[in-house]
């Protein structure tokens, strides 16, 4: 399907996301930002899409494919010109976009840290012994592992409300969430964020994104106002940590940036799935190449993790 020609300045940009409560969320804080920065443009039209990682909920996305299935039939839709512009956390998108597709702008960043849903702890040390943790991701499993090994690791699946009521109602004892979502959910109100040094998040975790076709001049001009150049920085170098470690979906792996003051930290972690052991390291300087930073991170990961943990 082809897309309108008449220029945005007549027509709605058509932005695609998945349906979900937190997706939609996202989606009108990246349109009301767009509003903001082009007040006499018409309203964005929202397009919800199924991906494929919505639609199966009963398997661990490591099982399936990877954190990449939220991604693929928007980014299709992106391509055949049936969108204008896609938004995703930017934590789904693969370390690698399809050939001519771009992110052209991020929101500022929200809470990166993950956070614990427990009614009988607010901290991973007061969580009773052998309880039931709920999670699907290999980076948190493997974490937990590191961190409490007395504990049952169960696969959940489902948004946030679904995890939610899982552990309300008793199914899992625990859970793990992001904190972003939890906040713009309007969910966080019995979340504990976990610090960052003990659970190091997910590459672009708490980062809204947007994607656009490489070639399409009118498109990135007007999303280009909304770009938030930190988090974009930050966003960079986290993902030049995946890019170098290439690990495969089973592969726990975390990367994280900050800056101050005009310089960046950089931190990554492998750790092996079967809670053989974690490997971390960090680095920092300037802020202006955060890309050439992360690569350093990434490759000191490599040649400190054993092989075949990046090829689990």
């Amino acid at each position: 399907m082809s897309g309108s020609t008449a220029p945005l300045e007549e027509r709605p940009l058509r932005i695609g996301t998945r349906g979900s409560p937190l997706a939609l969320a996202q989606v009108h804080l990246v349109s009301g930002a767009l509003a903001a920065a082009h007040p006499a443009a018409p309203p964005a039209d929202i397009v919800p899409i199924v991906t494929t990682g919505d639609r199966i909920t009963d398997r661990p996305l490591a099982d399936i494919g990877g954190k990449g299935l939220f991604a693929k039939e928007i980014e299709a839709a992106l391509l055949a010109g049936a969108i204008d512009c896609a938004v995703h956390s930017a934590k789904d998108l693969e370390t690698v976009l399809p050939d001519g597709l771009v992110i052209a702008a991020v929101l500022p960043r929200e809470d990166p840290r993950d956070a614990l849903i427990c009614p009988a702890s607010r901290t991973m040390e007061g969580i009773p012994r052998g309880a039931r943790l709920g999670t699907a991701s290999v980076r948190r499993k493997s974490l937990v592992r590191a961190l409490r090994p007395d504990l049952q690791i169960a696969p959940i699946r489902g948004n946030i409300g679904t995890r939610l009521d899982k552990v309300a109602n008793g199914e899992f004892d625990a859970t793990l969430l992001a904190m972003a979502g939890l906040i713009r959910a309007g969910c966080a109100g019995d979340a504990a964020p976990l610090a960052v040094d003990d659970f190091l998040p997910s590459a672009g975790q708490g980062i809204v994104a947007v994607q656009c076709r490489a070639g399409d001049a009118a498109v990135l001009d007007h999303v280009a106002p909304i770009d938030h150049a930190e988090t974009m920085a930050a966003l960079r170098a986290e993902r030049a940590v995946l890019a170098v470690l290439d690990g495969s979906c089973r592969t726990p792996i975390a990367a994280h940036a900050e800056i101050r003051d005009g310089r960046i930290t950089v931190r990554g972690l492998v750790a092996d799935p079967g809670g053989a052991g974690i490997w971390r390291h960090g680095e920092r300087g300037p802020a202006g190449d955060p890309a050439a930073l992360g690569q350093a991170v990434g490759q000191a990961l490599r040649a400190a993790a054993p092989p075949a943990v990046l090829a689990a």
